[in-house]
């Protein structure tokens, strides 16, 4: 009996791929552990989006090359470093692009004496929540903003077959899964390389909507590509979560238009009046990036100025990672660390006061959720609904119950105070 590692660094999709990959060793012949001094092999599933990310990458490999196990090295930075982590790593005993994943299970296969089954997107080692699922629409992205690496990594925007992820999500909620947060590098355009555009997002939606998921979330938003007919479906739906996850980056013309976004900053505003107007009970999320090249004290403002009007519910602000191979790499005017990383704190604090703004209108509301956890410090259970993602970037929910609960429990929920970034609330009956 092998004993297989894995790390899995990095977003949600990465996470999809590290949880196929985990599915390829036959339970009759390996056994997945879960602390690398146990393992036998140990396969890193790396993240090479920004520097933060790499680093973490490569510290996380030289930390696995320090147990007695075999390390295969996999994901995005083996994507887009191939050659340099030969050269620079030759103690692994194997390094597979994302690009070679139909070959992974013949590399795997060669290092364990032992039958290993080829990658597939039917097979599938949840790791999250058992009531709780992520499901990949898509891969790669045409977008290519000048900042973003993805479709260097990941290639251009191709859409799943839509019978394959009909069929997957059959499996999940066979499983026992209660809530599905479909993911890709832009949700919004699944379909657009179909033969007529057809089936759209829309279509997918209304497909999943009636297999009896108590939730579907939809996240990362395009907000040039977000059509009147999905908001509407989107407010019309008392399955698909009422929360718009859309990125918006900036909030001034001139760096949009160098950021290559395919919109104004006119138009993302009226969008967000466009949902507000739709569908008034909507979450809006989104993230900024400060110290884009070219930004002055003027686009700052107007990122304040946008935060104040829309009032998103969440926000997450990044410093910008100069990345090459991007775009954006080589732009003139640089901004230094210091003065993106005081932006990016400007940006926060505004958004802390708004946050604790958008939570008080909370108080008061009842919502229907999962119960996803409990916390013994403050002996409350935590608390999932339409309000907060399931990706840990949006606040939490704690509630007290008059009785015992259990994880993946589906509660109602009354909003009885609220923090900066979290809610505190209470069990009611329905």
């Amino acid at each position: 009996m092998k004993r297989i590692g894995l790390v899995s660094l990095g977003c949600a999709k990465n996470l999809v791929d590290s949880e196929m990959i985990l599915a390829m060793f036959p339970p009759e012949t390996a056994e997945i552990v879960n602390a690398p001094k146990d393992a036998d092999l140990i396969i890193v599933n790396t993240c090479g989006f920004i520097s933060s990310a790499k680093k973490e990458s490569i510290d996380t490999i030289l930390e696995m090359l320090s147990y007695n196990a075999k390390v295969v090295i996999v994901g995005c930075l083996a994507e887009r470093y191939l050659e340099d982590l030969k050269k620079e790593i030759p103690e692994a005993s194997a390094i597979v692009p994302i690009r070679d994943y139909s070959s992974l299970h013949l590399v795997l296969k060669d290092l364990l004496q032992e039958e290993v089954l080829p990658i597939s997107p039917l097979r599938r080692v949840i790791s999250t929540k058992p009531y709780s699922a992520y499901l990949r629409i898509s891969e790669g992205c045409n977008n290519f903003c000048s900042f973003c690496a993805i479709p260097l990594i990941r290639g251009r925007f191709r859409s799943r077959p839509f019978d394959e992820i009909l069929e997957e999500a059959k499996i999940l909620k066979e499983r026992g899964v209660k809530e599905v947060s479909l993911i890709s590098q832009d949700t919004t355009i699944y379909g657009l390389d179909f033969k007529g555009q057809k089936p759209d997002i829309c279509d997918l939606l209304r497909a999943l909507e009636g297999m009896g998921f108590f939730s579907i979330r939809l996240l990362y938003l395009y907000p040039s590509e977000i059509k009147n007919e999905l908001i509407d479906l989107i407010a019309s739906s008392k399955v698909i979560a009422h929360y718009f996850d859309i990125p918006v980056q900036c909030a001034s013309d001139h760096l949009l238009k160098a950021m290559h976004r395919h919109a104004d900053a006119k138009e993302t505003l009226a969008l967000f009046d466009r949902i507000k107007e739709k569908c008034p009970d909507a979450i809006l999320r989104t993230t900024l990036i400060a110290g884009f090249p070219g930004e002055t004290e003027k686009d700052q403002k107007e990122a304040l100025e946008m935060l104040e009007k829309v009032k998103f519910d969440h926000m997450g602000c990044f410093v910008y990672s100069r990345e090459e191979g991007t775009a954006s790499y080589d732009y003139p005017h640089q901004v230094t660390k210091r003065v993106a990383e005081r932006r990016r704190d400007e940006l926060m604090k505004c958004q802390r006061k708004i946050a604790r703004e958008k939570a008080l209108t909370q108080v008061g509301k009842v919502y229907e959720g999962l119960i996803v956890g409990y916390d013994p410090k403050s002996q409350k259970y935590l608390f999932r609904c339409v309000w907060n993602a399931p990706d840990d970037i949006d606040g939490g929910i704690l509630v007290s119950s008059p009785r015992c609960l259990k994880e993946g429990e589906i509660v109602h929920v009354k909003i009885v105070d609220a923090l900066i970034y979290d809610l505190l609330g209470e069990v009611v009956e329905a």
